[in-house]
């Protein structure tokens, strides 16, 4: 029995599929028994938790089968990490084949590879993708400077290379794990985000669900924007030839009704292959505003997320905020850093006198404090681990020579961050762990949402030359950024109108 479960935005796909956990445990199906698998670690985890919590359990002992595909192979293939590739070994076999690579590396997150090198890209992603690699070489349109030749012979050097190191990667353990006979048997078996996975990630769960008594496959493909990793969203398409059963979850609790709900179906209405499915936004109506210059969005107030197609186009946005004293986070950087951020808070409060503070404090304190310290103190040594400390107390004992308001007592901050804080507070700024504006790809800001929503159009090269082939790619991509926002979505016109996805 396999069912599809289609999760348009903001659905609750993913809570669909864990009241589907907890009906079968409570009908007596013991956890192990139940393989929930999703396509990054934080979500598969986030399950485990939630069950763990409504049932008693214990997340790692009793739900071991909440993962990746990736680390399920890994623990099934009884593998350790020193046995896996890393990017150091990436770096020394570049040095050995006389080509250059700072980065390459499977992440640990959803066990896609990264790397600076296109060699080793392309070389994944044949594989991910079930490809002969030279087949696979010959179907791209824009590979520049790879040379067909060396990159035969470099595939074959790296498969040298793991052999001689017994060293494996990701994509080594899914090969494993799909040739190997003994395959669990699941009584429920479940497959998250399954929009995004590769059609090596597909053979692994095909090999597993034909064990499973019951398969449920959640997903959308509307959201499937990781194409360019590998992901194969016609294979899950075309699952509807082979199912019992597809369900669509056709109320959002995310999308407001009015403009945002219309402009996203405008948008996805374009893709040519996709599950045919309606959805009802929230009753709420929400705001869609056009903006011709970034210096007209006004991001003084509420939760942003600030999506583009490439990071680059974000610098300008950036800038407007540490010119108007906003908090934001870019490139997964926070503005202010945060041992820099806890420092000035705990100053702040500490040096008036009523809050006593520990000695991590103090001494995260002390390195920006300079030499209003004494140079025997500055270290902490004479501080207890297990003691807390008023400000007078380092006064008197502790080589503290100041109360001062911090960008008097601070030593060492640039001027531009200096400038940049005292702005911030002024206007009444909260800073704390999490800005309130977060800039991000719209890749990387899959599965996120806030009230407000800037998402601007501007196209790299190489996005407009995937979109004069493949279309579809460029829709979905757009339609994940538009449906982010709860409230109000901000669309800021490009630089350059021929450079652009125009929504």
């Amino acid at each position: 029995m396999k069912t599809i479960i289609l999760g348009p935005p903001g659905t609750g796909k993913t809570t669909t599929l864990l009241n589907l956990v907890d009906q079968f445990i409570q009908r007596g199906i013991r956890p192990k028994q139940i393989g929930y698998f999703s396509f990054t670690r934080k979500a598969a985890r986030e399950a485990a938790t939630r069950a763990a919590e409504k049932f008693g359990l214990d997340a790692e002992k009793d739900l071991e089968n909440f993962r990746t595909l990736h680390s399920f192979a890994f623990s099934r293939l009884a593998m350790t990490k020193e046995k896996m590739m890393t990017s150091e070994d990436y770096k020394e076999f570049g040095k050995l084949v006389g080509i250059p690579i700072k980065t390459g590396k499977h992440s640990e997150d959803d066990g896609t590879f990264n790397s600076d090198n296109e060699y080793l890209t392309i070389m994944n992603t044949a594989r991910v993708k079930r490809m002969d690699l030279l087949e696979y070489y010959d179907s791209r349109q824009n590979i520049l400077d790879i040379e067909r030749d060396t990159l035969y012979l470099l595939s074959e050097e790296l498969k040298r290379y793991k052999k001689e190191k017994g060293l494996k990667d990701f994509t080594d353990l899914l090969e494993e794990f799909i040739a190997q006979e003994n395959k669990p048997n699941f009584e429920a078996l479940f497959i998250d985000e399954a929009q995004d996975l590769s059609l090596i990630q597909w053979d692994m769960v095909r090999s597993m669900w034909s064990n499973a008594k019951k398969t449920y496959i959640a997903g959308d493909d509307d959201q499937a924007i990781f194409k360019w990793a590998g992901a194969d969203v016609d294979h899950f398409i075309a699952l509807k030839e082979e199912v019992n059963d597809i369900k669509v979850l056709d109320q959002s609790y995310r999308i407001p009704g009015g403009p945002i709900h219309e402009l996203s179906q405008k948008i996805i209405s374009k893709v040519q292959n996709r599950f045919d499915k309606n959805y009802k936004p929230r009753t709420e109506h929400g705001i869609l505003k056009r903006y011709s210059d970034v210096t007209q969005v006004n991001m003084s107030k509420g939760n942003w997320l600030v999506l583009s197609s490439a990071n680059h186009f974000l610098d300008d946005v950036k800038d407007l905020c540490e010119l108007q004293g906003w908090y934001y986070q870019h490139r997964g950087m926070n503005s202010v850093p945060l041992k820099l951020l806890i420092a000035l808070n705990n100053w702040e409060k500490w040096r008036k006198g009523d809050t006593s503070l520990g000695t991590i404090e103090i001494k995260n304190i002390y390195q920006y404090l300079g030499d209003k310290v004494l140079p025997g103190f500055r270290s902490g040594k004479t501080f207890h681990s297990d003691t807390k400390y008023l400000v007078r107390d380092c006064r008197a004992e502790h080589g503290l020579l100041t109360t001062d308001v911090w960008y008097e007592a601070f030593d060492g901050l640039d001027t531009i961050t200096e400038n940049y804080i005292r702005n911030m507070r002024a206007n009444g700024e909260q800073i704390n762990k999490n800005p309130r504006i977060i800039m991000s790809t719209i890749h990387g800001a899959k599965g996120g949402e806030a009230d407000n929503v800037l998402l601007m159009q501007d196209l790299t090269n190489a996005a407009l030359e995937t979109f004069s082939h493949d279309p579809d790619e460029l829709h979905r991509l757009f339609y994940t950024g538009a449906t982010r926002a709860k409230r109000e979505l901000h669309v800021l016109d490009p630089k350059n109108f021929d450079r652009a996805y125009i929504l």
